[in-house]
């Protein structure tokens, strides 16, 4: 009997506006429900907005902007709602665009270089073009092909992200093939548009635009083999990044972004833009081999080791930063960080003539100063721990015999664990806080790993394993210190203060998350806290006794301080 109720049976308000005599689209803008009708397919308002007229109307409104004397509606609710009706994916409405020459030649005038590009209208633009990306791919890309003006427009307004979004989908680089993709691969690959682009990585660009560009040609890499991503690939075009990265050694964002792109060149699956404390605890899977990588590629970035190692020197930057736990002189940076996350991703190439490059010029060792310089700097750690691995599983015995004898590994291993507190020496950059107790190094935990790497790896190499037993203090630290510490630290072996959910939990889809770290993170967190505050070692002197068993408990206020360390 449902269907007798005229409350469900009331017509919608867009059929009264469509039974009007006489109406406007801007009526039927104003209606709530017009969204819902185009969806529902209402075949009386779709041939209404399907005729050109009304097409056209619909894209002035996403490509100008309203007059300043303009009411709330006709500036924000009428755009809104024109690309909504768009992007409802309504063919009849897509095809009288994609046909109508004069119609696209409206939708691509809000590229031009002489009118206002606000965020709000960029947005709607972009969400109109990738939607017929997705719909019309084929008239869309014929046409953008009779226009090559279109992508040199959209390269100069790449600092808008939206912009950017359009961009990265015309090259593309969102894995969405049609019919004739590999026709226009090859034609933009032909063009210059990778020249525009990258070119937009010089110092004279805004940080924006270094940005943009970056994640476009990341992009680009990601979706080897192309045309577009083989050519970028050329010795020809590193040099160009890498010319445009050291042009102006005081546009730290220029440096930054294009090493983002040798990065994504190196190891494509890596993202660009993303925080490098996204990888902290992903033990294992960091350390995988990559991809081949092409050695012409490799070979065009080594010219330019040297240059990077000069930016690593701090001794002659004055900036001073002050933190929870003292004062950075200087802050390392985040170039300087990337630097080093650009080695650590190079030498993972196992390429030889890198390696050598790499050792000759001191970069390694002078990373692994930094290392020790920065003990609160949990990202830096994190790099130079993967290098560290890097250079013990090498197939060169000198990259061994570099890291252990040359850089003095174990020494600086021995030194730091002897005396964890932070070092109040005035040419060191990282300072205590003046009046208070001086904290615990931040970086035991990455030592304590890389120890147990270096006692693994000497089980099975003899060269590291001979290393090893020339160091009496090392040997003796092992059975007395380290393995002391891996027990305690081992939460699967806790009785007290362990979750239930990590003794009782049953095989499911998470184990094998789980076997494939180290540690429970948030376990480990929970249960130091736990262990610490219940005192379950028996004494005050056991947190001595056990080096680094505070460790947590200072990081706990050291967490706030992560980034501003960078």
């Amino acid at each position: 009997m449902f269907w007798k109720l005229t409350a469900l049976s009331a017509s919608s308000p867009v059929e009264s506006v469509l039974d009007k005599e006489n109406f406007t689209l801007e009526e039927l803008l104003d209606e709530e429900e017009i969204i819902q009708e185009c969806k529902a397919l209402n075949s009386r308002l779709i041939n209404f907005l399907r005729d050109r007229e009304q097409v056209e109307k619909l894209l002035r409104y996403i490509v100008e902007e309203a007059p300043a004397d303009a009411e709330s509606k006709q500036a924000f609710k009428f755009p809104f709602v024109a690309c909504e009706i768009f992007t409802c994916e309504i063919d009849v409405i897509l095809k009288t665009l994609v046909e109508e020459e004069e119609l696209m030649n409206l939708l691509f005038s809000f590229l031009e270089p002489n009118r206002p590009h606000s965020a709000l209208l960029a947005g709607y633009f972009s969400k109109v073009v990738v939607c017929l990306m997705l719909r019309k791919t084929v008239p869309l890309m014929n046409y953008v092909q009779n226009h090559p003006d279109v992508f040199r427009r959209l390269v100069d307004l790449i600092g808008i992200t939206s912009i950017m979004e359009v961009l990265v989908r015309l090259v593309g680089a969102d894995d969405h093939a049609y019919p004739n993709f590999m026709d226009v691969m090859q034609w933009l690959a032909d063009s210059n548009l990778l020249e525009m682009i990258v070119d937009k990585l010089s110092p004279l660009c805004p940080p924006e635009v270094h940005a943009n560009a970056a994640e476009t040609l990341c992009a680009i890499t990601r979706n080897a083999p192309s045309a577009l991503a083989t050519k970028l690939a050329s010795p020809s075009f590193v040099a160009r990044i890498f010319g445009h990265a050291l042009e102006d050694s005081r546009s730290k964002s220029s440096l930054v972004h294009s090493l983002s792109v040798c990065i994504s060149l190196l190891d494509p699956k890596r993202s660009a833009i993303a925080s490098p404390l996204m990888y902290s605890f992903r033990s294992q899977h960091m350390y995988e081999s990559l991809n081949p990588v092409n050695p012409e590629t490799i070979g065009a970035m080594l010219p330019k080791l040297c240059d990077l190692l000069m930016l690593l020197n701090v001794s002659s930057d004055e900036k001073v930063l002050e933190t929870t736990y003292g004062e950075l002189r200087p802050p390392l940076g985040k170039h300087r960080l990337k630097i080093v996350e650009f080695i650590a991703v190079l030498l993972r190439t196992s390429n030889e003539a890198a390696e050598q490059e790499l050792v000759s010029s001191g970069t390694i060792k002078r990373i692994l100063d930094l290392f020790f310089e920065y003990p609160y700097n949990n990202a830096l750690h994190h790099h130079v721990e993967s290098i560290i691995f890097s250079c013990l599983e090498s197939k060169s015995d000198t990259m061994v015999d570099h890291l252990l004898r040359e850089c003095d590994l174990m020494g600086k291993v021995l030194q730091t664990d002897k005396s964890p507190l932070l070092s109040g020496e005035s040419d060191k950059p990282t300072l205590p806080a003046s009046g208070k107790q001086a904290p615990r190094a931040g970086n035991l935990g990455h030592i304590t790993r890389i120890s147990n790497k270096l006692v693994q790896l000497g089980s099975t190499n003899s060269r590291i394993h001979a290393c090893l037993q020339e160091n009496t203090e090392w040997s003796e630290w092992q059975v007395n210190v380290l393995q002391e510490r891996n027990a305690v630290e081992n939460v699967y072996r806790w009785a007290c203060g362990r979750p239930t959910a990590l003794q009782d939990r049953t095989k499911d889809s998470d184990d094998d998350d789980l076997h494939d770290r180290d540690y429970d993170v948030a376990a480990l967190a929970n249960n130091l806290s736990q262990a610490f505050r219940y005192k379950i070692y028996g004494n005050e002197d056991a947190e001595e006794d056990h080096g680094a068993l505070d460790r947590d408990d200072e990081g706990g206020k050291f967490q706030n301080t992560i980034m501003l360390s960078c």
